[in-house]
């Protein structure tokens, strides 16, 4: 019998011919990423627990990415960026991209693929739960706790369960006003936030392959949203194109054996899947567009690792394009290089920044922002009772702020349609 893709690379890492579901093994990492929410607890326990003057397993192979709460006065997150500054330069560590500095990139998640420390066949660990991002890459990419991370730093491994692989298949190319948060919010409606606990689940079919690399990555990183402990998919050459672009770090691109062996096999027609929407307060609350038009929003919000990547954005302002929004709507590119795109890239003669402006909306620079609520001051929180539709990914109690807060997802389309009319709205009425 045959392994998934994620069976063979975390065997490979393992130093073993063949892992099986279930089994507990030992694997070396070859990336750990940590923020600045995270980062001074994972050291902390670090150098609690390998002494206060030990270093690093390999400085080259931490990713410190500051992202979170940013741009904020709170005393307590700039508190946090002057202790990463203060690691980085007693663990002379290569890839510290120092807030409020030219090194700045912006959200953890869509940083590390653009800055090249996504690469197929390889295992990435991360102090965040969305680091399952990384999955379309065609590697191994799960989040952890700080104490989990702290182990990583020291010795360079970890312990793993090799989870079961569900496969997620998409049958024909999406069409053109669906986007990749309305599959994934679709299948986390069939199968519940705990549906994929513990459990790769890997997305395949051509109406996959028939994706960007972008909308590939908002695939993965909802993953988690259904417990999933990874989300995978198998690199063609749009992946590569991709990766090659970025780093000259060799890697090994590994792919399902054929008669590999998985946990469940579920098949979707793409061109039956509506834009959907998840209702507060669960990823799993799933309605469609339509069935929800009508309700009343305050806010709008278009951003984060979901949905703030430049495919995001271009998809948004196809919507706005010489439109008004109705409520107040809040953009925020997830990266500095999001944020030059949205300049020169361009919709009908117009920058994308321009039609975020003229369509009223306000535009943060590149941060988390809302998406983890944060301090008062955080650009486009909600501190009331407000009704937001947000191309986020979670929509919990409190998640973008106020607990008595309500929080839609959406696609970028569903979120400028609705934007624009003040109550949700189906794209298809723009598109």
């Amino acid at each position: 019998m045959g392994m998934t893709m994620t069976e063979k690379i975390l065997a490979a890492h393992a130093g073993r011919e063949k892992v099986a579901p279930g089994q507990n093994i030992w694997v070396n990492v070859d990336v750990l990423m940590t923020h600045d929410v995270c980062g001074p607890g994972t050291f902390g326990i670090f150098k609690k627990q390998f002494g206060p003057d030990a270093k690093v397993w390999d400085p080259e192979k931490i990713v410190l990415i500051p992202d979170h709460y940013i741009f904020t006065t709170d005393p307590h997150a700039n508190r946090n960026l002057e202790i990463l500054r203060t690691i980085a330069k007693e663990q002379n560590l290569k890839y510290f991209y120092d807030a409020h500095s030219p090194a700045y990139k912006g959200v953890c998640h869509v940083a590390l693929p653009q800055e090249g420390h996504t690469r197929p066949g390889e295992i990435l660990i991360g102090t965040d739960s969305h680091t399952c991002t990384a999955g379309a890459f065609g590697e191994f990419a799960t989040g952890v706790g700080n104490t989990d991370a702290a182990l990583v730093l020291g010795t360079g491994k970890i312990w793993l369960k090799v989870p079961p692989t569900m496969r997620f298949i998409f049958d024909g190319p999406p069409p053109p006003y669906l986007m990749a948060k309305d599959l994934i919010l679709h299948i986390i409606g069939e199968i519940g936030v705990d549906g994929a606990t513990y459990r790769a689940m890997e997305f395949a079919g051509d109406g996959v392959l028939a994706l960007k690399v972008e909308e590939r990555m908002t695939l993965c990183n909802m993953a988690i949203e259904a417990g999933g402990k990874n989300g995978i998919i198998e690199p063609d050459d749009i992946t590569l194109a991709y990766v090659k672009k970025r780093t000259d770090k060799p890697f090994t691109v590994v792919k399902n054996d054929e008669d590999a062996s998985y946990y469940s096999e579920r098949v979707f027609k793409s061109a039956d899947i509506q834009p959907t929407v998840a209702r507060p307060h669960s990823p799993e609350n799933r309605a469609t567009a339509r069935e929800l038009a009508g309700t009343k929003i305050t806010h709008a919000y278009i951003g984060s690792c979901t949905g703030g990547k430049i495919t995001d954005m271009q998809a948004a302002a196809r919507v706005l394009l010489g439109r008004k929004t109705a409520v107040p709507t809040f953009v925020v590119p997830a990266t500095m290089e999001v944020a030059r795109a949205m300049e020169h890239e361009k919709v009908d003669g117009a920058t994308l920044k321009q039609v975020f402006e003229s369509a009223g909306a306000q535009i943060a620079p590149p941060s988390c922002a809302a998406c983890l609520g944060g301090p008062p001051d955080t650009f486009g929180r909600l501190n009331g009772r407000e009704i937001c539709i947000s191309t986020t990914n979670r929509n919990f109690p409190g998640r973008m702020g106020s607990k008595e807060s309500q929080v839609f997802l959406a696609s970028p389309y569903t979120v400028a349609a609705s934007a624009v009319r003040g109550r949700i709205t189906d794209p298809r009425e723009f598109l």
